[in-house]
């Protein structure tokens, strides 16, 4: 017994040093444009949120407060995505800004955030552990956020005039299913705040898990192997610009800045160091990950 407690009392202890040593660099690096970009981007998924709602918050602005579910959310899933990077960074030596966050006019109120790598990433495993550490910790937030919200979400009568419908991934699907059931004919699914932002948590999930140039799909290609990287990066450029043009026309604008961005990926410093085995069933649930939260058609106009 006494072995146990000692171990759980060295555990917490170090979780503890882990928690103060991440908490004093970030609020060393803190600075006044990463505040005031994260203040701006709150206010902008706020007032989307509200007029999620049908609240135009110019002419109702004491019910503003009625998009902070959605705001909440949302900022949580993005934070949770970035500062996973960020600690993954520390953890390998490499040196990283804290998330920068891009507020937004859009129906989500934000362009998303990021971080900036200031120093080469050295090893094979260090680029697959920061490359996969976002979009894990983005998808575990995504799925509470979605399996919560779904309770809260109400099935109506479809209505003329919808603008859109959202796609489904696979696992969004199941879980609809599961929680909500399918909805009878002429009537469909109104997501709560809090599913929608799990939605957009899933949909950014799979975005950053592409495997082209230097997205975290892409870190996570390079890093299991370095010379197949350069062709399944090409091929899925293509097959993005084919998609936009059948499936959903935002796939043009992503393969237009994926080019801009450029589909090749830097060398590691040692890239004769050979990757650590485990880190391939990192690979294998980050491909997972993607196969359950990609939409083809993430939004379907009428």
């Amino acid at each position: 017994m006494s072995s146990i407690v000692l171990y759980c009392s060295r555990t917490l202890l170090a979780l503890r040093h882990s928690v103060t040593f991440v908490v004093d660099n970030v609020l060393r690096k803190l600075t006044v444009l990463h505040v005031v970009l994260f203040v701006l981007t709150f206010f902008s998924t706020l007032i989307a949120g509200a007029l999620q709602k049908g609240i135009n918050p110019l002419d109702e602005p004491g019910r503003i407060y009625e998009g902070l579910p959605f705001a909440i959310t949302l900022l949580t899933i993005l934070m949770a995505h970035e500062l996973a990077h960020y600690v993954a960074s520390i953890k390998h030596d490499t040196i990283a800004t804290l998330p920068y966050f891009i507020p937004g006019p859009s129906i989500f109120g934000t362009f998303g955030a990021f971080i900036k790598m200031k120093s080469p990433i050295t090893t094979r495993t260090a680029l697959i552990d920061i490359g996969a550490s976002g979009p894990i910790a983005g998808f575990i937030v995504s799925l509470l956020a979605v399996v919560c919200g779904l309770f809260y979400s109400d099935v109506v009568a479809v209505t003329e005039g919808s603008a859109f419908d959202l796609g489904d991934s696979l696992l969004f699907y199941l879980l609809t299913k599961i929680i909500v059931g399918t909805p009878p004919e002429g009537y469909d699914i109104l997501l709560s705040p809090v599913a929608f932002a799990g939605w957009i948590g899933f949909l950014v999930t799979s975005l950053n898990l592409l495997p082209i140039g230097q997205l975290d799909g892409g870190h996570i290609v390079y890093a299991i192997e370095t010379n197949v990287h350069k062709w399944i990066s090409r091929t899925l450029i293509v097959a993005l610009g084919i998609s936009g043009i059948w499936l959903w026309n935002g796939w043009l604008t992503w393969t237009l800045l994926l080019i801009i961005l450029g589909i090749n990926h830097p060398p590691v410093l040692f890239s004769d160091i050979p990757l650590q085995p485990s880190r391939k069933k990192t690979a294998l649930l980050s491909l997972s990950i993607f196969i359950l939260t990609f939409i083809p058609q993430p939004f379907k106009m009428p």
